[in-house]
């Protein structure tokens, strides 16, 4: 008798949202090229790294070889960050559209471009890779890499798919390599200074409330929105874990209301991909409750503030402008520039420290600052958020981990066999309870029954 697995949650595929420059993998791509050797002028680099410290030729560690992988915006930052760092160099970058990967190499004096991903993931001249490709591939290339015995950065999402994103995790875990999550607002200099507030406890000893505000500048497309995961994965999920980051401590369950406020050409897609407005809470230990509000449009510019109540006090973090000029007249008083727009320009910075940070645990073999496992326990937030508005009530973690995973030749393991997830994400029910043989419809329709409360 064979093992039936059990899935959770359908896939779900997310569409990048960076524009044409980051276009699906071909079937057929051109080789690898190396570029003519020539000398070309160094990179404009956004900030200025520490020069490094003077030592022996001899007694220099081999620098980190870097391959990077998607040569659109986000790419580009991400290569600008690296190629800054002492002991950390982009040997190699691919983008399906060859002249955007020779156009990159060209300007950041990489060596190798190439139109195929695949000869980056595979490459003996590489260490590590920065996965900025579309969200579709993520889960696939971090395997790949890890296969190769390559450390790797990837942006989010790992997938929308839960079970992807646990074996690309699992992956790394199982071959040793690193893998770190691109959630930026991390290292965002405004929440990682409210961040700091809480830890050396100047609002208090113990937290009361958090809240967070993420309100996009304007709507994407409905190409965008559908297939993409929903508003809670796809938006939210930054939001969901900042609170995370902020409370430090595990959720305990999430309370997720949506609705569709701003395009109403997208009220027809399923699940919360119809949602462009929504509000969440999400349960902490000791009382505390974080307050999220997200939406796809502001009138105003690109909102993102975060305010956090402490027993002894309160920080708040405003949004971030071109200038502090403010402007006085009859009619108005206050900014006199709308908020930054665009994320990459309200988060450049923090696009930059994140590399920066992953180049420093690789160069001193450090932990990365955001593991993989931040953006699985992030995932499961987003999803517990979906779960919630579906249902009208409170989720736990729980009820949306996957709580048999197997692998495909048929081994089944409980996913809080270590510490891959909290423990207020493990399944209640033992491994009899949840391994069913094939033809047993009853046991699974009521294992659904009692999970989606239908």
């Amino acid at each position: 008798m064979r093992i039936l697995q059990l899935l959770l949650l359908l896939p779900a595929t997310a569409t990048a949202y960076l524009g044409p420059a980051l276009q699906a993998l071909p079937a057929r791509a051109p080789p690898a090229r190396a570029l003519p050797s020539r000398a070309l002028p160094p990179p404009t680099l956004l900030f200025s790294a520490p020069p490094a410290a003077s030592s022996p030729a001899a007694s220099s560690p081999a620098p980190i070889r870097v391959g990077v992988i998607g040569c659109g915006r986000i790419g580009l930052v991400h290569m600008k960050a690296i190629q800054s760092v002492p002991g950390c160099a982009v040997t190699m970058c691919s983008n399906p559209t060859l002249a955007k990967a020779e156009a990159a190499a060209a300007a950041f004096g990489v060596p190798v471009a190439t139109a195929d991903a695949r000869d980056v993931l595979t490459s003996k001249d590489v260490d590590a890779v920065w996965i900025c490709s579309p969200s579709q591939y993520h889960a696939e290339q971090i395997v790949l890499a890890a296969e190769n015995g390559k450390h790797v950065f990837c942006e989010k999402p790992i997938s929308n798919n839960l079970e992807e994103a646990v074996e690309a995790v699992l992956a790394c875990r199982e071959r040793g390599v690193k893998l770190m999550i691109g959630l930026q607002r991390r290292f965002d200099p405004n929440f990682r200074r409210v961040k700091e507030a809480v830890d050396k406890r100047q609002v208090g000893e113990e937290l009361v409330q958090i809240k967070l505000c993420s309100r996009d500048p304007g709507a994407p497309p409905k190409s965008y929105v559908e297939g993409g995961g929903g508003l809670f994965v796809d938006m939210a999920v930054h939001d969901l874990d900042m609170s995370r980051f902020l409370a430090g401590a595990e959720p305990l369950a999430v309370l997720a209301v949506g609705s569709t406020k701003i395009d109403a050409s997208i009220a027809d897609l399923p699940g919360s991909e119809k949602f462009d407005t929504a509000s969440i809470m999400v349960k902490y230990p000791k009382g505390v409750v974080a307050t999220i509000d997200v939406c796809r449009q502001s009138s105003y510019g690109y909102d993102q503030r975060a305010e956090v109540l402490g027993t002894g006090g309160m920080i708040v973090t405003e949004n971030v402008y071109p200038s502090t000029a403010h402007l006085y007249t009859p009619e108005f008083t206050g900014n006199a520039d709308m908020p930054l727009d665009f994320f990459l320009q309200r988060y450049d910075q923090a696009y930059i420290d994140e590399s920066v940070a992953f180049c420093t645990s690789l160069v001193n073999n450090l932990p990365p600052p955001c593991e993989g496992r931040d953006g699985l326990i992030a995932l499961v937030m987003a999803k517990a958020a979906d779960m919630s508005a579906e249902l009208g009530r409170w989720v736990e973690p729980s009820e949306v981990v996957s709580k048999v995973f197997c692998d495909e030749r048929g081994k089944c393991r409980l996913m809080c066999d270590d510490d891959l997830l909290p423990e207020g994400f493990q399944p209640s029910e033992t491994i009899d309870e949840l391994m069913v043989q094939e033809g047993e419809q009853g046991g699974v329709a009521g294992f659904f029954a009692k999970l989606f409360g239908n």
